[in-house]
């Protein structure tokens, strides 16, 4: 079940570690929604929640979910530990570190690391 929290006066929509796997457009749609409803500025993802094609950049999924979270001004992050996948991948390893350049979409390891970038 999510979770509405606030972290340094942001509200914060912390989805579960378990359930359906996230791979598509469709799938973020959900999320997208609720945070609006509850009126949460950004939605926590763990990382093991994407379907391992969300880490492989020619698959779209990656671009499709991050454009379709800007698309509604609500922002991503996608929490955990992915070095299997940047190591595998110098194009992820790109994408993240700009992404995490930004204010957007983040890719964090842990809550503390995203208690930091909310601190503003």
């Amino acid at each position: 079940m999510t979770e509405l929290t606030t972290v340094h006066d942001v509200p914060v929509l912390m989805c579960p570690a378990e359930g359906e796997p996230i791979g598509s457009e469709r799938d973020a749609l959900d999320f997208i929604g609720e945070a609006g409803y509850l009126g949460a500025r950004w939605v926590v993802i763990p990382a093991g929640r994407f379907d391992e094609a969300f880490f492989r950049l020619s698959t779209r999924v990656a671009g499709d979910i991050v454009q379709k979270f800007a698309n509604y001004r609500v922002g991503l992050v996608v929490l955990g530990d992915i070095s299997p996948y940047t190591e595998a991948s110098p194009a992820l390893r790109d994408f993240v570190r700009e992404s995490n350049r930004g204010f957007q979409t983040w890719f964090l390891a842990d809550a503390e690391e995203l208690s930091e970038r909310l601190k503003g």
